[in-house]
């Protein structure tokens, strides 16, 4: 037995299989900018939303096909839509643009540009202060300079250097602030009109040649790009009811998909087609997502959930796209709440329970049994 506990033994022991290993960072990013590689080789791009890269295990997988099921009270599905094209864009990544619109092109325009605070602004500003070698700097901006060392030292102004050379993964955008202009000029950017094609083959083609520039390469840096395409099966498209022409397509993609280092987000409006298509192209899906706005002044809605006025829907999600593993993926909640935060950018947070008035009975802290008490109240059974 003490030999068995030696040599490859001794090792067994220390790397079992309930052992949690340490994390790799030399994998856990890529030389492109906005692609993430994650656990067993996987490589993501981020949704645009922080909060729902986290929840998706790291963003949306390379090579998979995303498609979100819209709500018809409300364009919620915007929304994201606009965050996903918006992220690549400021990550300089390939994008192919498709909506039932006659002019796509002025969609780029309702893109929302990254929320910049007031720390990041007075960061940039010390180290150009900083980095300055002509002399002519002013005595106003050396003494902020002087101040910004002396608090944090000169290893944390290194740090902030090297982070702000790094490109972040994920951005949070501010969705009543355009994107700039000059970020939407002299880049790969491709717009389709849907609206008066009368069958998908230019778009298959125009999808095919997009992806044929995005092959995926093993031990090279990745470029990635990003195919949107807003409410495909919509009554505006002019193959509208040609179910089986648009169940082909979508095969056809998620085939070109699967083999480049691209995403494609497909939003459609789901009750406008019958039950049988619907489930199909919830078959062929990737990673499933659905929207549902919340209905205004719902009173008994607002009882019963907590920060009900500032949610603007929930998102729902149906399925995640996994590579490399037959493991499935069991989430901590399937249902969220959207919300803004500060009237601007997209934040996710589990469902939670209002809290019960004290007036109707014990609180938690008072009572933590459940018992039956010779009162009697409404938590007890």
């Amino acid at each position: 037995m003490a030999a068995a506990g030696s040599g490859s033994g001794g090792q067994t022991l220390g790397r079992s299989s309930f052992s949690r290993a340490a994390p790799n960072l030399a994998a856990s990013s890529s030389g492109a900018a906005g692609v993430k590689v994650g656990p067993n080789g996987a490589a993501f791009v981020s949704s645009g939303i922080p909060d729902l890269d986290k929840i998706l295990g790291g963003g949306f997988l390379l090579g998979s096909v995303v498609m979100v099921m819209e709500d018809t009270d409300a364009p919620h599905h915007l929304l994201l839509l606009r965050c996903f094209m918006a992220q690549g864009v400021v990550h300089k990544q390939h994008l192919l643009f498709a909506g039932p619109m006659k002019e796509p092109q002025s969609f780029l325009g309702t893109l929302p540009a990254p929320v910049s605070s007031s720390k990041e602004d007075g960061r940039h500003r010390v180290m150009g202060v900083l980095a300055s070698s002509d002399g002519r700097a002013s005595d106003e901006g050396l003494r902020i300079a002087w101040q910004y060392k002396k608090y944090f030292g000169d290893e944390k102004i290194s740090h902030a250097e090297h982070k702000d050379n790094r490109q972040e993964f994920s951005h949070d955008f501010d969705l009543r602030k355009p994107l700039e202009r000059h970020l939407l000029k002299g880049q790969h950017i491709e717009c389709v009109s849907t609206q008066d094609t009368d069958t998908l083959s230019d778009m298959q083609d125009r999808c095919s040649t997009f992806l044929s520039k995005l092959p995926r390469k093993d031990g090279g840096s990745l470029t990635a790009g990003r195919i949107a395409i807003q409410s495909l099966c919509a009554p505006q498209c002019g193959y509208f009811e040609k179910d089986w022409d648009m169940v082909s397509f979508i095969r056809s993609l998620k085939a070109m998909v699967r083999s480049t280092n691209a995403v494609a987000v497909v939003t459609f409006p789901n009750t406008v087609l019958s039950n049988s298509f619907c489930k199909r192209w919830q078959h062929l899906a990737d990673t499933l997502l659905s929207i549902k706005a919340i209905p205004d002044e719902d009173k008994d809605l607002a009882k019963l959930l907590t920060g009900y006025q500032d949610m603007v829907g929930f998102l729902h999600v149906h399925k995640v796209a996994q590579t490399n593993s037959q493991v499935p993926v069991i989430l901590d909640a399937s249902t969220l709440s959207l919300k803004l935060r500060k009237r601007r950018s997209l934040v996710l947070e589990r469902l939670n329970q209002a809290p019960v008035d004290g007036s109707s009975g014990p609180s938690y802290a008072a009572s933590g049994s459940c018992s039956s008490s010779s009162q009697g109240s409404q938590l007890d059974f």
